[in-house]
């Protein structure tokens, strides 16, 4: 069976399922012992009709999107820490923790590190980066010059976090001295994103630190 079907998830797919056959039980318990039907149409008309009503209260809950409780979700946090090396460089560690704050597991596949530059930057790259933000008068995230990118990848179930568990990734950078002011920014694919089902492509994270005022 697939994992989605007409849009819905498995999860979708088998709280129907549930209810129904829940609904299908208590008709053919009340059935069995004749507490209120009198013959067989009377029967199969009632369980028709709460067929309806079950398969009908499933859609309208997820209309209003009861169901997206069972949704992965992932909140991600960042504890970055330098150190000077050499003669002229810095080493950046970036921990990103990654906390499940959904009621399903979270098994990513992918997800990338990334060093960005703030400072030092002339007066001409700011008002190039700020302007870029309102481009085509749609308000964007500044686009930083990345200092450095590390790809991740997981095999399945390799990286595995459970509802309310933690997860800590470490990634190191080693940057020229003359960097005073970064941004950390990380990004976890949601492996079971789809386009019909409404839940997140991914959660991401970005976090600025000052790298000269720690010196």
């Amino acid at each position: 069976m697939k994992s989605r079907m007409m849009g819905l998830s498995w999860v979708d797919v088998a709280a129907a399922v549930l209810l129904l056959a829940a609904s299908v039980g208590l008709l053919a318990a009340a059935w069995a012992w004749d507490l209120r039907f009198k013959d067989e149409a009377q029967a199969v008309q009632a369980l028709v009709t709460t067929a309806a009503i079950v398969v009908g209260g499933f859609f309208a809950l997820r209309r209003f999107q009861a169901f997206r409780t069972f949704e992965p979700h992932l909140t991600i946090t960042h504890d970055i820490a330098h150190r000077s090396v050499g003669s002229h460089y810095v080493h950046i560690a970036v921990t990103a923790t990654l906390h499940n704050t959904s009621r399903v597991h979270v098994a990513p596949r992918d997800g990338i590190f990334s060093l960005q530059k703030v400072s030092p930057a002339s007066d001409e790259e700011v008002e190039r980066l700020y302007a870029q933000v309102f481009e085509d008068r749609e308000h964007r995230n500044v686009q930083w010059p990345t200092i450095d990118e590390v790809f991740r990848t997981w095999y399945e179930s390799k990286l595995v976090v459970e509802p309310g568990e933690r997860h800590h990734e470490t990634v190191e950078f080693i940057v020229s001295d003359d960097i005073e002011t970064i941004v950390a920014y990380t990004y976890f694919y949601n492996p079971r994103y789809r386009a019909s089902s409404g839940s997140a492509e991914g959660w991401s994270a970005a976090t600025v630190y000052d790298i000269v005022a720690r010196r």
